[in-house]
């Protein structure tokens, strides 16, 4: 077997290929999260099991696509007005964790035994969240639109900022260079950074409308073309020093006010998936587990400082800005792991001899375990939302502001309907507007602050909000309300994960709610399990379209 996957890298992309698709058809089936099977996937394919992936450099270059598509792809979604207004959450959410994290991960580092130097290096190593990891766990469960999504998003962001900076530090060092040559090299990334910036400015205001309208004449060369333009700017991105990731997503900010941003989108999905694939076979394959061994009492201590410390910290700072708790909570969830570039970070130190070789293993078991643990919290976030209401009202304010909804304000408009709608995209909105011909009030709720606005500014009453929040449901005006339709469509991994249609039904139930409720399906084997539960109608948009459309067709024509 070695003789042969040494032949040919074809090959060894084929093998690794095959057993990524076999570990994580293994996970689905233990209903597992796809990233723990894929890194498991990563672990098997490395030189402490399998040793099948070899051609490092090959793989590294499909993981980096990978991830300038995804972030492109996330980049495409960015609303620069509403990055404007989260903008100050983000920063200071960003910064106080970076802080926060460093300062008691130093304290915490020497009380285990480590020297100052290694002290250092390992606590900043725990300042550093995985942005792919994140975006992939976002967007599968499709809250990169949500608010938490977002915040989480700008504070990632300003992480990576802190993660490029501490790299030309380190790089300054091991070139040899001095104090001075460092500030030299911060200040060429600063200026890289707005040029940029001005750059892409000018490309949204004078070159993307016109150059994509003509290029989606030809929707295969439109799709070759982004792939192009990420890489493109990807590469420029990591040439001036901000790093592939930034690079990756201005590109994707360069394209989003174009009209062919959601076609862009929907023909690059299928490719990002497929890359990023490569990303976290890198990633596994890159875990050394024979250099962990020693420093298991030392990683559990620091693995879950990270789990606890890094989300409470973010959870804190959003309730004092004025944000509930539970988003402080489901945005905090996403910083309780340290990246890839943690594990980098290390070896430089150690290439330049600040650091040994088990604080490098320290920092990759910490890495295991708190990127498979928190990719099963992010995954059961509003779960653990759920359990941890109570003991959490310490960080929330007496009255948070910036989401009133949780005093009933966001409703005062709407103190009655006859139909609660969550969920305001293409299909609940088709809905409410035959019901409102009806003559029918409707009240939208939806967690994306944008949909929200633009149902506003068309003068409907809509709030914003998360169908599975107890406090969101209990201000809704239940009393008078025939009906609560669910019209979002189900998150991933369906009814085997955390599925927000259920927890609808039984928050509704809990509060004792006297209408009928509906949701959305999309498949027949989905809609067994939802009545069981107690939904009183089913929707099943495919097939209700298509028993629509043969009565029209079997109508006789109009005279």
């Amino acid at each position: 077997m070695e003789n042969i996957l040494a032949t040919s890298v074809f090959y060894e992309v084929a093998a690794l290929l095959v057993l990524g698709a076999a570990v994580g058809l293994v996970a689905l089936l233990l209903r597992q999260p796809l990233i723990v099977g894929l890194i498991g996937a990563g672990i098997l394919a490395g030189p402490a099991a399998l040793g099948i992936a070899r051609s490092d450099e090959h793989i590294a270059l499909l993981s980096e696509l990978g991830i300038a598509v995804l972030l492109f792809l996330v980049g495409l979604k960015l609303d620069l007005s509403l990055v404007r207004n989260l903008g100050r959450v983000a920063l200071a959410t960003g910064l106080g964790q970076v802080a926060f994290t460093a300062i008691i991960g130093y304290a915490l580092c020497l009380l285990l035994g480590l020297g100052a130097l290694e002290s250092v290096y390992v606590a900043v190593a725990l300042t550093f969240s995985s942005t792919i990891i994140i975006v992939k766990l976002l967007s599968d469960k499709r809250e990169i639109d949500s608010l938490h999504g977002r915040i989480a998003l700008g504070f990632l962001i300003v992480q990576d900022i802190f993660v490029v900076l501490a790299m030309v530090v380190v790089s300054a060092l091991a070139a040899g260079a001095g104090e001075a040559s460092a500030l030299a090299g911060l200040a060429r990334v600063a200026a890289g950074g707005v040029a940029m910036l001005l750059a892409v400015g000018l490309i949204i205001r004078f070159v993307a409308g016109p150059l994509t309208a003509r290029l989606a004449r030809a929707p295969e060369l439109l799709a070759g073309f982004a792939i192009g333009w990420a890489a493109l700017l990807a590469a420029v991105g990591d040439y001036v020093g901000l790093g592939k990731e930034l690079g990756g997503l201005l590109a994707g900010v360069a394209l989003a006010s174009t009209p062919y941003r959601e076609a862009i989108a929907a023909r690059l999905s299928s490719l990002r998936d497929f890359l990023l694939l490569f990303f976290f076979i890198a990633l596994g394959a890159r875990l050394d587990l024979g250099a962990m061994g020693e420093q298991l009492g030392a990683a559990m201590a620091l693995s879950a400082f990270v789990l606890v410390g890094n989300p409470l910290i973010v959870v804190a700072i959003m309730g004092y800005m004025g944000y509930r708790r539970r988003t402080g909570l489901l945005a905090g969830l996403t910083v309780a792991q340290i990246s890839e570039f943690s594990l980098i970070f290390m070896a430089m130190g150690v290439a330049l001899g600040h650091v040994a070789e088990p604080a490098l293993g320290l920092v990759t078991l910490v890495g295991l375990v708190t990127i498979a643990l928190s990719t099963y919290m992010i995954t059961h976030s509003h779960r653990l939302a759920g359990w941890l209401d109570r003991p959490l009202r310490v960080f929330e304010r007496n009255h948070p502001w910036r989401e009133a909804l949780a005093a009933g304000e966001g409703v005062a408009a709407a103190e009655k309907a006859d139909v609660l709608l969550f969920g305001l995209g293409r299909f609940g909105g088709s809905i409410a507007g035959h019901l409102r011909a009806r003559g029918l009030t409707v009240l939208g709720v939806d967690f994306d602050p944008e949909a929200v606005r633009r149902w506003q500014d068309q003068g409907f009453a809509a709030v914003y909000g998360d169908a599975s929040d107890p406090e969101l449901v209990a201000a809704l005006p239940l009393a008078g309300a025939r009906w609560a339709v669910s019209a979002i469509p189900a998150r991933a991994g369906g009814l085997t994960h955390e599925d927000h249609r259920l927890a609808l039904i039984d928050v509704l139930r809990e509060q004792q709610f006297g209408g009928r409720i509906a949701v959305t399906a999309h498949a027949e084997d989905e809609a067994a399990p939802l009545r069981a539960r107690g939904a009183d109608l089913v929707l099943l948009p495919f097939r209700d379209a298509a028993d629509r459309a043969a009565e029209l067709l079997e109508a006789p024509p109009a005279a």
